[in-house]
């Protein structure tokens, strides 16, 4: 039952996987911006790109944040799975227990023996 997404947030691995190239991104574009601000001799031009870095930076932190929300909702939805999983199996294993055990009755109980 291993069939690609239709899209590319079709579950949550492949979101958390698209914000991680998206953050690494981001602080790769961050570490450009701030060499060709060192660089600058304009002083506007300079004060633009440590604008455009800073904006980059509080980007980051959204995006650092929407990782952390997603690693835990994979965690849980793992969790929860497992936990539905592990009762579906005691469920099973009731059902399996009361199938396999005779029941006793009146007749049983004394042996077929009366007074």
């Amino acid at each position: 039952m291993d069939t690609e997404p239709e899209s590319p947030f079709e579950n949550i691995e492949s979101a958390l996987q698209f914000v991680e190239l998206l953050c690494d991104a981001i602080e790769e574009t961050r570490r450009e911006i701030e060499q060709a601000s060192a660089e600058q001799q304009s002083e506007r031009r300079q004060q633009a790109l440590q604008l455009v870095s800073y904006n980059l930076a509080k980007l980051a932190l959204h995006m650092g944040t929407s990782r952390r929300i997603l690693n835990d909702l994979r965690t849980l939805r793992r969790l929860f799975l497992q936990e539905r999983g592990l009762k579906e199996e005691e469920e099973q294993g009731e059902a399996a227990e009361e199938i396999a055990a005779p029941e006793l009755t009146d007749s049983a109980e004394g042996g077929g023996f009366t007074d």
